[in-house]
C-alpha cells in the first residue's frame, strides 16, 4: 500500500482511513511503523498471526473520538467512567481478559525475534523460486518492511491452480487458496449486487495465488520440500 499516494487522496475528499493492518504488526512504510497513518487502524492476535493473545485484537488510533467510542463498545456501550449497567450506546462484550493480555505482553517483547525468523523463511522461498518463469514470488519495494504473515505465490496465467493444489496435497503439502476478491463474497455480492466479471484483473490474480507453508521455524529442507512440490504439481497441471 503506498501512503504518499493514498492520504493526499483522504485529505482532498475528507475521507476518514480505517487500516486494516490485522496481518501487518511490525511492517514499516518509509521507517514509519504501519498503524500510524489512518485515522484508526487494527492488528489482530489470532494464534496464526505474527504474535498471538490467544484471539482477539487491537485498535489503535490517535483520535480521541474515536478512542472514546471504542472504549465504549468494547464494554458492553457504558461511558467513559464504566459505571455498571449503565449503557450509553448499543456495545459488545470484546474485553480482552488478564490471562490473554499478559500473553500478549510476553509475545511482544518477542516481536523483532519473529519478524526476523519470518524474514529468513520468506527470503529462503524467494530465492529458491526465483529461477522459475511460472510462478512469481511476493515483491516487497525497497521502502517497505514487509511483516511476513504468510507466504503467497501468483501462478503464471493459463496455470490451474486447482490441480497444483490438489497434486501437491497429493505429495504431503498442504497449500491454501487465497485471497478471495471482496466484491464476490457471498454478503457483498448480496447487498451490492457485485458479481464474476467486474474486475477481471482482480479475479484473473485471485484465481491464481497459492499460499505455501510457512511459520517461524521452518528450514532450508522444508522450503526445498515444498519447492519441490510446487514444482511437481505445476508440470502436470
Amino acid at each position: 500500500m503506498e501512503w504518499d499516494s493514498i492520504l493526499p487522496i483522504a485529505d482532498k475528499y475528507g475521507l476518514k482511513i480505517i487500516d486494516d493492518s490485522c496481518e501487518a504488526l511490525g511492517a514499516e512504510y518509509k521507517g514509519r511503523k504501519i498503524g500510524q497513518f489512518g485515522d484508526a487502524a487494527t492488528f489482530a492476535f489470532y494464534p496464526n498471526k505474527q504474535m498471538t493473545t490467544g484471539e482477539g485484537g487491537i485498535i489503535v488510533t490517535d483520535n480521541d473520538e474515536i478512542a472514546r467510542l471504542t472504549r465504549s463498545m468494547r464494554n458492553q456501550g457504558r461511558g467513559e467512567m464504566g459505571a455498571w449497567l449503565e449503557h450509553e450506546r448499543l456495545g459488545y462484550n470484546y474485553r480482552m481478559d488478564e490471562m490473554s493480555a499478559a500473553l500478549g505482553v510476553s509475545q511482544l517483547h518477542r516481536l523483532e525475534t519473529f519478524l526476523v525468523k519470518r524474514e529468513r523463511v520468506a527470503q529462503m522461498y524467494t530465492e529458491r523460486l526465483r529461477g522459475f518463469s511460472w510462478v512469481r514470488p511476493p515483491v516487497v519495494k525497497p521502502h517497505v518492511r514487509m511483516s511476513w504473515f504468510v507466504y503467497v505465490v501468483t501462478l503464471a496465467e493459463g496455470l490451474n491452480r486447482d490441480p497444483v493444489m490438489r497434486k501437491m496435497e497429493a505429495l504431503g503439502v498442504p497449500t491454501r487458496a487465497y485471497f478471495a476478491p471482496i466484491h464476490l463474497q457471498p454478503y457483498i455480492r448480496e447487498q451490492l449486487g457485485t458479481g464474476r466479471g467486474m474486475l477481471p484483473v482482480t479475479e484473473s490474480i485471485a484465481a491464481r495465488t497459492i499460499a505455501l507453508p510457512f511459520h517461524n521455524n521452518l528450514t532450508k529442507e522444508h522450503v526445498e520440500l515444498v519447492v519441490g512440490a510446487l514444482a511437481e504439481a505445476a508440470s502436470v497441471a
